[in-house]
């Protein structure tokens, strides 16, 4: 595969009885959510891995109130691989706007009560998955809650998620607790893929959250599957503020990952030059400000014919 050279294979089409490939997507939040979507088009083999560091929005209020579980990222991956006529998945994203419950999203709660209810985390999402009809399964980067950390140029360190995306100038980012236990179904799945997928998603608060479990990124340099990191469409406010395809491969190496594929989308950032491993390819909506599933979805298929090929 010759570097920035412009993803338009044919596609992979599904068949009946062929899932296709075995496809992991690691990450979290809308990013991992779009890139589920994407996958759906050429897989139903299909591992979403979320971090569990999110302590925003409604999640955040429900770790305050002494729940373990980081809802928000794993119900939105969920609803990305339900049926799409899932009744279920509407509601679950239905989010009150008054009394106590303001904020809160029906879905987050409903797995709150679901781990309560089977005593698992895991088991909790494969049924939640299955009254979904998901294509797929959605696990924990990690078997423990933990919390983001991040480590600032200047040698500030700073504590919890959100936080953290408030910040530029990141260095590095790690869990607490450092050596939290990874999910074994998730890094099992991960040796096995075909593919492994990062990004798209906040790139410190979601994307290496998820790394930074030590069994997640071990999974990862074991793996013998093409490891692609797609890049955001652009800088993150502040948390990637002036940051090109380059800074943010170079992130990504400083917390030990190097990927095969860097896949990025030329009309809307530049500086993959010397990015070993770029795919140029059309990603993106019309707006610019999101990745089109279809056309993310043929590009990430099409990597998938270079591998089997080349």
């Amino acid at each position: 595969m010759t570097d920035h050279q412009h993803a338009n294979q044919p596609h992979l089409h599904l068949v009946a009885d062929d899932p296709g490939p075995r496809v992991v997507a690691i990450g979290g939040g809308h990013g991992l959510a779009a890139t589920l979507r994407a996958v759906r088009t050429y897989s139903k083999d299909i591992t979403a891995v979320v971090s569990l560091a999110d302590d925003g929005g409604s999640t955040g209020r429900l770790r305050e109130a002494g729940e373990s579980l980081a809802p928000g990222d794993l119900r939105k991956c969920l609803v990305a691989l339900a049926d799409p006529g899932s009744l279920l998945a509407e509601a679950m994203e239905f989010r009150f706007d008054s009394g106590e419950l303001k904020g809160h999203s029906v879905g987050n709660l409903m797995l709150v009560a679901m781990q309560h209810s089977v005593g698992d985390l895991v088991d909790a999402l494969d049924e939640m998955g299955r009254l979904l009809g998901a294509d797929g399964r959605v696990l924990p980067a990690s078997a423990e809650p933990v919390h983001l950390r991040a480590r600032r140029s200047n040698g500030e360190i700073v504590d919890g998620q959100v936080s953290v995306n408030a910040c530029d100038d990141i260095e590095t980012v790690e869990v607490d607790p450092v050596d939290a236990a990874g999910c074994r179904d998730a890094e099992l799945m991960i040796f096995g893929a075909d593919q492994v997928i990062l990004g798209p998603g906040s790139l410190y608060t979601s994307v290496l959250a998820a790394t930074s479990i030590k069994g997640v990124r071990e999974a990862i340099a074991g793996s013998t599957g093409q490891f692609v990191y797609v890049c955001n469409l652009n800088p993150q406010i502040p948390e990637t503020r002036g940051y090109d395809v380059a800074r943010h491969v170079e992130a990504l190496e400083r917390h030990g990952l190097e990927p095969d594929v860097v896949l990025y989308d030329p009309s809307q950032m530049g500086g993959a030059e010397s990015v070993k491993g770029a795919v140029a390819a059309d990603l993106a909506r019309p707006s610019g400000r999101a990745h089109d599933p279809q056309l993310l979805g043929a590009a990430l298929a099409g990597l998938i014919d270079r591998s089997t090929t080349s």
